[in-house]
């Protein structure tokens, strides 16, 4: 009897990164693959690494920056979040240092003003925003979203 391996969403990792350099913007990035447009920094976790590992690899890799992992904001799992399929995402508050660089799947860097809603953002970046902005103002962590259940689930 063979033992099948569950079809799971796809796992990632993005960043809220903050810099003593740039103390009210976050870092966004270019991207330079599909799909196209302003994101957070982040990416897909490998294999046999830790969803906190994979944070400090992907801000390195698309940012040139260290960082340093503040806060577990929150875990972002809505299936039509990324047009590619099915991603869940663990999203960071982290302090980057270093000088910030386009690297990567990055073809540019930016700062952004978080409150700033004119920026269009990639997949749920504004909403990730958003809850940052709340977890600044008032310390909570992004809410637990209550989304219908599944058909057969």
């Amino acid at each position: 009897m063979s033992t099948q391996r569950p079809k799971t969403p796809l796992l990632a990792v993005d960043l809220i990164i903050r810099h003593s350099g740039n103390p009210g913007g976050v870092v966004v990035i270019d991207r330079l693959n599909p799909p196209h447009g302003w994101a957070l920094p982040g990416g897909f976790v490998d294999e046999g690494e830790t969803v906190e590992q994979a944070a400090l690899r992907e801000a390195r890799e698309e940012t040139s920056l260290d960082v340093r992992l503040e806060a577990l904001l929150g875990i972002y799992s809505d299936p039509a979040r990324d047009s590619r399929g099915h991603t869940v995402s663990v999203v960071y508050v982290a302090r980057g240092e270093g000088e910030a660089r386009a690297r990567d799947d990055a073809k540019a860097l930016a700062w952004l003003d978080p409150e700033d809603r004119n920026q269009p953002l990639a997949f749920d970046h504004r909403r990730i925003l958003d809850d940052y902005l709340r977890y600044r103002a008032t310390g909570e962590l992004a809410p637990i979203r209550h989304i219908g259940r599944r058909e057969g689930s």
